[in-house]
């Protein structure tokens, strides 16, 4: 055992990665609905790896926080600078205040209790479950004009205070947002059929397709056998795919065969006659049941050996960018192909006809190969899955956001800065914004992007929990019990109040109420909460503008808070 203690005192970057391992492990276990998450796994594990007495170079925290914050800001950058316009601006309107909400709740709380800048800072990043400001709150303190031992004692308390609120701030807000939320816009009932009407409004009809579930609705390729009398002498592809479309459903005819020969390229004024069979591509709702009208289902497996693909499409070109996707669906390119997903700032959001869909926006579109890279090609990038990473424009951006933060005016003889933390968030945002618009380089896939969020943050973490091991035990008993409760007004009061100015200033929809508030707060738990309490996937849709400002707001509250206190 003393060996084992002495090689991780030798070799810290080995503490680090146990961390992480037990920390990673412990925060996917679930008691019933309860589970501490990740990052409060990793900084308590830290803490206990901590009492070792392990020493880690400063430098390494930073890498790694570096690299997150600019993850972060990569991610929603162009839902950042989209919402500084025309039709988002009340959605940033509501999030600002949100946030401004969540500061000053926290900062006359820490007053009224007489804390101190690290118990505040720690306070606002536990209540607000906003990690980042450990981080951004630490490189504050340490260009204060302070003595170094206080420098100390308030980064200490930090993490100590965090891990007591973080739990009921996690848990607390799915519960206040899905529970109280619904209560305060009207009742359960009220929001769950105004959540209903604006499906309906979106283009939930079967006339619209709305979007699907993937394990309840996905697209399908079904073949039929035509011995309905309607085909007459014949009906060509344009006069069946019109009636399907006068019938509110969208299907294509994508194959065929006429007696022996099989018809891979199919025309608008291919002649279709009974006893032909044809391939309808679609949801799966319309073409269930198509063997009532057009004939029997068959199963033919050389009429449906052909490849379909399903191709991921970052959409950038202008005259698709701020338009309906039933807009787009109705262009000629969009014929045989369906859009079966859209993600937004890494969010899922419902595929509805009156769905806005935004440069940036990723939609996964299906269909044979030849229209789907059509499609795609007149719409903007085509997002391949990919394993490279463009570090060239990681590094660059880290770089001069973090120049840019460094620099520092002086108030009052107190240097105040964005610090090289909030310098790599401000670069992320940037240099996200401008790969929407210029989406050939820059590239990111979404599993290094996770890496860099997640191992970021938490190999932060695990330094912070270590070298935080040593005074953690004793930090807790300063701050006391009280700091739960306190953080757990922290955390429902702004939460409550957003919920009140959503309802009567902004008076936005319920659906977008709930979704405006949870995304002010970055709680993506909250947000899964209220879509199953409610019933509907609606809430996203006020989700990520809001998110994105949250995100950015809070991040740089951990700069704001410490000045406030000191």
């Amino acid at each position: 055992m003393e060996w084992i203690i002495h090689l991780l005192r030798q070799h810290s970057e080995l503490a680090i990665f146990l961390t992480i391992a037990a920390g990673f492990w412990i925060g996917k276990m679930r008691i019933k609905q309860f589970s501490l998450g990740i990052v409060t796994s990793v900084l308590l594990v830290g803490v206990l790896v901590g009492q070792l007495d392990i020493t880690i170079e400063e430098p390494v925290k930073s890498v790694f926080f570096l690299l997150f914050l600019f993850a972060i800001g990569y991610k929603v950058g162009p839902q950042f600078f989209r919402g500084l316009k025309k039709d988002g601006l009340p959605q940033v309107g509501f999030a600002v205040l949100m946030c401004a909400g969540c500061l000053v709740i926290t900062w006359l709380l820490a007053v009224l209790m007489g804390y101190n800048a690290g118990e505040a800072a720690g306070l606002l990043a536990g209540a607000q479950t906003i990690s980042a400001v450990i981080g951004v709150a630490e490189d504050t303190i340490n260009g204060l004009g302070i003595d170094s031992s206080q420098k100390s004692d308030m980064i200490n308390i930090i993490p100590v205070a965090y891990a007591v609120t973080y739990i009921f701030g996690t848990a607390g807000s799915a519960w206040v947002l899905s529970s109280l939320g619904p209560k305060i816009l009207g009742g359960l009932e009220k929001v769950k059929a105004a959540c209903k009407e604006l499906e309906t409004q979106m283009g939930t009809s079967e006339a619209d397709e709305p979007g699907f579930e993937h394990a309840r609705r996905p697209v399908v390729f079904r073949a039929y056998r035509i011995e309905n009398d309607w085909f007459g002498n014949g009906k060509t592809v344009d006069q069946l795919e019109s009636y399907f479309i006068s019938q509110g459903k969208r299907l294509f005819v994508e194959r065929m065969r006429h007696g022996a020969s099989i018809v891979n390229d199919i025309i608008p004024g291919q002649l279709l006659q009974k006893g032909d069979e044809v391939v309808l591509s679609g949801r799966r709702e319309f073409a269930i049941g198509e063997e009532d009208w057009i004939g029997e289902e068959i199963v033919d497996p050389q009429l449906l050996d052909f490849p379909v693909e399903v191709l991921p499409v970052m959409v950038h070109k202008k005259p698709y960018s701020n338009q309906k996707l039933d807009f787009i669906r109705r262009q000629s390119f969009m014929h045989g192909v369906s859009v079966r997903r859209i993600k937004r700032a890494g969010i899922d959001i419902p595929v509805f006809a009156q769905t806005t869909i935004d440069c940036g926006d990723i939609l996964e579109l299906v269909g044979l190969k030849k229209e789907v890279e059509s499609a795609a090609k007149e719409l903007g990038y085509i997002d391949r899955p990919t394993n490279t990473t463009d570090m060239i424009f990681v590094g660059l951006g880290i770089l001069l956001g973090g120049i840019v933060g460094a620099l520092a005016i002086h108030i009052g003889g107190v240097p105040i800065s964005l610090s090289t933390s909030g310098g790599a968030l401000i670069a992320g945002l940037v240099f996200g914004w401008w790969r929407s618009k210029r989406p050939t380089f820059g590239q990111i896939p979404e599993s290094s992007l996770w890496v860099l969020n997640n191992v970021g943050l938490n190999m932060f973490i695990a330094v912070v929990g270590i070298s935080a091991g040593p005074s953690f035990v004793q930090g807790l008993k300063e701050v006391g019990p009280m700091l739960f409760i306190i953080g757990a007004l922290a955390t429902s009061l702004p939460l409550l109040l957003g919920l009140v100015i959503a309802r009567y200033v902004f008076k936005f929809h319920p659906a977008l109420s709930l979704g405006c508030t949870a995304g002010a707060r970055t709680t993506t738990a909250a947000l899964g909460a209220i879509q199953e309490t409610v019933g509907s996937e609606t809430p996203s849709l006020g989700y990520t503008v809001t998110y994105a400002v949250g995100n950015t707001l809070l991040i740089i509250w951990g700069v704001v808070i410490v000045l406030l206190m000191n």
